[in-house]
């Protein structure tokens, strides 16, 4: 009965969906009062039962219930319990059965929460019913978890051995809390749009940051599994997958800073909620382009081209829909207010404009590979060349201009005390390019411009940290070191990219027991290979001892592993850090004689690359924090509303 209980909590789903989408756009009435509470707990209801079918489907991973046909072709009795719960979501079906999860998580707090005024929250219910519908019936028709599969075989067929790790289980669900958190954003604005209420951009707050943090944090997790699974030594390859991860997160910074003018001085109303759209907008194409095998790639694990129509259908109607109401509305929408040239203002609309630059940069080079192919069957790639080239300088502009928004005042600033203030974290960045040129080799101008960048946003987020300290209390205080702390691992993360990119060292060569090779600083002797069983795979385990001199210093253990029950196999790689630099090794082929070819890496400053994503996260999260603590502000002027009523 585990299926049909599942089938039948989503057909409940579905019903408590529609009761959203019609409740909380009738709620957007005036009079409508018993309609928005019909919304809100529709929206809780609807949470209870995609929770059960979610959990059921939980359960027949758990229990290995083959007779379902996504947990035959997912799993197997000798995996691990928790690669048995990631592989609910490591294939199609449950990959959009949490998906469904996540966006019914955050209307339900939406409805609790009831931020915003109530017509403005009825109406973001109503517009997340009418996503949450569109996803259930595409699952109920085309993607069923709970399909049937008679007769049960006797075993599964296991999960793919790249998803049987812990930064993959739990990389997929942090994607989607950031993917499917833009959900609440775009809904917000729609309803805005629906009933021209101001205080969207506050309300939706929140919800942005939520998302933005998740996205971080998946962003860098999936960077992590890439540099320690995959054994290439790299964190970062511009695939197309990773770049529809980074797609929304780029827009989401981008909302984020506009909603921020939106809620404080009133400006850019219309760039707040065109971006709530195209933040959304990319979370869908991200998760087109992961499932619907229109692309090759390690990171699209669970493709199907069969339902990949369907799900470019889901996007047009929404985004389209989308821009058809903002259409609608345009006569309606007032302009922004008014600022002088040398404000906050300006500086976050030039930090807009980059942003989206650098989106539209990414956007590029992921699809026109496939468009060109679409058209003609030409097949070309898109590597690190092109975002060298395009992506890199826009994104520098904006990362120089981030320190001036904090020290410019709304509407109207004082450039050149804001450069005075500044010397201090201009001086950092003539230092770090300094120690670059004189101790680094090779020496580049990519790898001096970044470490100076780096230091300017690090100086100046030192800077904003010390005048604050003791000033204010409460939220607004944590606001201010949260932007702080955001900025300045924006620098930390620069740091490691620019150092691994430019001073890594690689060496890769075939060793016999007793051999030695050198990488970088290191010396490195090969003591053979031994054969060792894991619990659903066999291993080939390599003994590296680390020298130094005549002594061993510590012995790594790469290994190569086979999954007998999924018939592949992959690498698990040795990591060793000091916290400043990473020497990692990888096992590769069997040469006979006891000969095996190893690669050997040297990354300098590596761990910074994760360590700036974590600040940046609690960065996230302290803003956050001081938001849901402070007390709503009223706004600066009657013409900070976001949108005039007809």
């Amino acid at each position: 009965m585990t299926g049909e209980l599942g089938q039948l909590a989503l057909c409940f789903a579905l019903a408590l969906a529609l009761v959203m989408a019609a409740a909380g756009l009738a709620g957007t009435r005036a009079d409508r009062a018993g309609a928005r509470a019909v919304a809100s707990s529709a929206a809780l209801g609807h949470l209870v039962f995609v929770g059960l079918a979610f959990g059921t489907l939980v359960y027949a991973f758990v229990t290995s219930d083959f007779s379902i046909v996504a947990v035959a072709g997912n799993s197997h009795t000798l995996k691990p319990l928790v690669y048995k719960i990631s592989g609910v979501w490591g294939n199609h079906e449950g990959s959009m059965l949490l998906w469904v999860l996540v966006l019914a998580l955050y209307a339900a707090l939406v409805a609790a929460l009831q931020r915003g005024g109530a017509r403005l929250t009825s109406g973001a219910i109503g517009i997340q019913g009418l996503l949450a519908a569109a996803f259930l019936l595409f699952i109920l028709f085309t993607s069923n978890p709970f399909f049937r599969l008679d007769p049960a075989p006797f075993e599964g067929a296991g999960l793919n051995p790249l998803l049987q790790d812990p930064g993959l289980a739990m990389h997929p669900p942090m994607l989607y809390a950031g993917y499917v958190g833009l959900s609440a954003s775009f809904a917000y604005a729609a309803a805005a749009l629906l009933v021209g209420e101001e205080g969207w951009a506050r309300a939706a707050r929140p919800f942005m940051l939520i998302a933005w943090i998740a996205l971080t944090c998946g962003i860098a997790l999936g960077s992590w599994w890439a540099y320690y699974e995959l054994g290439w030594g790299g964190f970062w390859f511009w695939d197309p997958v990773e770049n529809a991860s980074l797609m929304p997160w780029l827009i989401a910074t981008a909302l984020l800073h506009s909603a921020l003018a939106t809620e404080r001085s009133g400006a850019f109303r219309t760039w707040s909620l065109l971006l709530a759209i195209a933040g959304f907008s990319m979370s869908l194409i991200g998760t087109f382009l992961v499932r619907s095998g229109v692309l090759s790639s390690v990171h699209a694990f669970a493709s199907d081209p069969t339902r990949g129509f369907f799900i470019m259908v889901l996007i047009c109607l929404a985004i389209g829909g989308a821009l058809a109401l903002f259409a609608w509305r345009a006569h309606t929408l007032q302009g922004g207010a008014a600022f002088e040239p040398v404000s906050r203002e300006t500086t976050l609309l030039l930090n807009n404009v980059f942003l989206v630059a650098s989106c539209a940069c990414v956007f590029v080079g992921t699809l026109y590979p496939l468009v060109l192919d679409a058209i003609n069957g030409t097949k070309i790639s898109v590597g690190p060349p092109y975002y060298a080239l395009t992506f890199a300088p826009i994104f520098f502009a904006a990362l120089f201009l981030v320190p001036f928004g904090p020290r410019l005042g709304w509407k109207r600033g004082d450039l050149k005390a804001a450069w005075r203030d500044l010397y201090p974290a201009l001086g950092l960045a003539a230092v770090a390019a300094v120690v670059v040129l004189a101790v680094a080799s090779p020496r580049t101008i990519a790898a001096t411009g970044a470490f100076a960048v780096a230091g300017w946003l690090i100086g100046a987020s030192l800077i904003d940290v010390r005048k604050r300290i003791g000033r204010g209390r409460g939220g607004a205080r944590a606001s201010a070191f949260a932007a702080a702390l955001a900025h300045a691992g924006l620098g930390v993360t620069l740091i490691g990219v620019a150092g691994t990119t430019a001073w890594r060292s690689e060496a890769l060569t075939v060793l016999a027991p007793g051999e030695t090779m050198t990488v970088g600083p290191y010396t490195l002797r090969f003591d053979g290979v031994t054969r060792e069983r894991g619990p659903n795979y066999i291993a080939d385990r390599a003994h590296i001892a680390l020298m130094d001199g005549r002594d061993v210093r510590a012995t790594l253990l790469p290994e190569h592993r086979f999954y007998p029950a999924e018939g592949q196999d992959m690498n698990d790689t040795a990591i060793r850090t000091t916290g400043v630099r990473d020497l990692y090794l990888a096992l590769g082929d069997d040469r006979g004689g006891g000969r095996f070819t190893i690669r050997a890496y040297v990354s300098p400053l590596a761990p910074f690359i994760w360590l700036g994503g974590l600040v940046m996260a609690l960065g996230g999260l302290l803003s956050l924090w001081g938001r849901l603590r402070a007390r709503p502000a009223p706004q600066s002027q009657p013409a900070a509303q976001a949108l005039a009523a007809e």
